[in-house]
């Protein structure tokens, strides 16, 4: 009997013994690097498995029992404009880890032997995603104080007093340890816990916006097509959700220092999701139209902490988008959208928002007095380069983006148009197509125009060459006459709508209500002065004005209606 119980107990110790080298020893691991391991790199005839790492005897003094020789080399370190921690060099678990990690000592380079162990793949760590090399700048910093007081100035990270297990600081500090279990693979690359959904990085970081954006919570898959978006990720995790903040960064290794981008290119770290292979809709093909926000001309001058008001100019996705705030949720003009949640911008009266609010704040970063925006489209009697002041509320005349417009009588409306309709920049700057993506990302049309608007003298006027403006105002109430009694001579003239209407507004310093109502605000080249030198228009009341100029031959010295 008592040999029975024996017996009993050896099988279930075995049975035990099994059960741990196939899910917790290293055994099982790349970190066995005996002749017995089963990665790629191992030993050509060592049988020991700790020795590579630890010996009981004549170690370093360096818990535990370590083996190895301290590298002793000098790294560089990550850097960020927005990090507020001070990584030192490695220290800790960490230098220890770099002893092989960073492929400057040989594998099989131990203390207790007096040579070197041979190894089948070669002397070093191959090169690869676990070869960091001595430039840490593309890795997750490490050997860095995470205090409460860094915590609190960063305002995206947990207090190290919320940060529980199995994820742990090392004497207080991030090491390769506080992430990483040298002697277990349960998960993947010695992991202590999935990085499916974010798991991992959400045991430190906690962004803003991020539960409820498309990227935290999108089920989109990767249809297979040529390039995979998330190349370093594991085979399960195959939706947005679940490769979350590994979707565009990438820990370790990363194709850029910048925020461990998985790119240099910050548009290809979006566009590799966002050309209709994950994403539903294929953005990558509006940038290659010959209109368009040109994000591929610029790379690595846009910093998270940039000022509000765009002064080195440049443009990327993330000008725009938040992609930690991003989602698929509508609103009514001029209030921002969800794909523009938690974006900085410039408000109507100049000053720094973050958020901002209205659509519009974000497109004044660029476009509302910054140094290399854009020159005006048009030669124009009065010029103005900064559509802040073109849409003020207090100007003579502009389209309703920052405010209800001042025309009382618009019967060219089309519904559900009114004169109380607010509008984004986007109804008219926006991607051409039926069915493309919203926003000004690429167009057909200049001035990245969701329609045609041709602005050419002498042009023949159609339904399509005026097509940006007829998709709000009624071609058949234009070309009656109910607005302005000329309007039809005028257009069949081939007198463009550009040639006599400034689209944007005309500011209240440089205009007034007398000259510059209903948009007037000629072209030059075009329209110029009178037999009598006068270039202007006068309202004279409703529908009522005269003009001084001449045009097509035409003088109107004045001209009154």
């Amino acid at each position: 009997m008592k040999i029975k119980k024996i017996l009993l107990f050896f099988v279930i110790f075995l049975l035990g013994y099994t059960s741990i080298i196939n899910s917790q020893s290293i055994i099982t691991t790349k970190h066995n690097l005996s002749i017995s391991g089963t990665g790629t790199v191992k030993a050509t005839t060592e049988t020991e498995i700790c020795i590579f790492c630890h010996t009981p005897h004549n170690s370093r003094p360096v818990a535990p029992l370590w083996n190895r020789n301290d590298p002793g080399l000098n790294y560089t370190l990550y850097t960020s404009s927005t990090l507020q921690a001070l990584p030192g060099q490695p220290d800790g678990s960490s230098v220890l880890c770099l002893s092989c990690h960073d492929g400057t000592i040989a594998l099989g380079s131990v203390i207790s032997r007096p040579s070197i162990i041979s190894v089948s793949t070669g002397t070093y760590i191959p090169n690869g995603v676990s070869n960091l090399s001595q430039n840490l700048r593309n890795d997750h910093p490490i050997s860095f104080t995470y205090s409460s007081a860094i915590a609190t100035a960063d305002g995206q990270l947990k207090d190290p007093s919320a940060i529980t297990s199995p994820v742990s600081l090392k004497s207080g500090k991030v090491q390769c340890t506080s992430c990483h279990d040298p002697h277990k693979n349960i998960i993947s690359d010695f992991l202590v816990s999935t990085t499916i959904n974010s798991n991992l990085c959400n045991s430190c970081h906690q962004r803003t916006y991020w539960i409820a954006s498309s990227h935290n919570t999108s089920t989109k898959t990767w249809n297979g097509t040529a390039p995979d978006p998330w190349p370093y990720t594991q085979a399960s995790m195959i939706s947005v959700a679940q490769n979350a903040c590994e979707s565009c960064h990438n820990p370790h290794n990363a194709g850029s220092n910048i925020m461990l981008l998985k790119y240099q290119a910050e548009e290809s770290n979006c566009l590799d999701c966002h050309n209709g292979n994950g994403a539903t809709k294929n953005i990558s093909a509006q940038f290659a139209k010959a209109n368009r926000h040109k994000i591929t001309n610029y790379t690595n001058i846009h910093i998270a902490n940039e000022t509000n008001q765009v002064n080195t100019m440049h443009v990327e996705c993330v000008d725009c988008h938040n992609p930690h705030a991003a989602k698929n949720l509508s609103a009514t003009a001029p209030a921002v959208n969800g794909f523009l949640t938690g974006v900085k911008g410039i408000n109507q009266n100049g000053l720094a928002v973050n958020p901002a609010t209205y659509a519009y704040e974000i497109c004044y970063r660029c476009h509302a007095g910054s140094t290399g925006a854009p020159a005006a489209a048009t030669s124009r009697v009065i010029i103005q380069n900064n559509v802040r002041f073109e849409f003020a509320s207090g100007n003579p005349s502009y389209h309703s983006v920052a405010a209800v417009g001042v025309n009382t009588s618009l019967p060219s409306l089309i519904a559900p148009w009114t004169i109380t309709s607010r509008m984004y920049c986007t109804d008219c700057h926006a991607s051409d197509g039926t069915g493309s993506p919203a926003g000004p990302h690429g167009s057909i049309y200049p001035r990245i125009l969701k329609r045609q608007y041709l602005t050419a003298d002498n042009t023949i006027e159609s339904s399509t060459a005026y097509a940006l403006c007829y998709g709000c105002h009624n071609r058949t109430s234009i070309r009656g006459d109910i607005s302005f009694k000329e309007h039809k001579k005028h257009l069949d003239d081939r007198t463009t709508c550009n040639t006599c209407h400034d689209p944007h507004g005309i500011s209240s310093t440089q205009g007034n209500i007398t000259n510059n109502s209903n948009l007037i605000n000629f072209q030059t080249g075009i329209v110029t002065p009178s037999s009598s030198g006068i270039l202007r228009f006068d309202d004279l009341g409703n529908r009522k004005g005269r003009c001084y100029l001449t045009c097509h031959g035409e003088n109107h010295n004045p001209y009154t209606y």
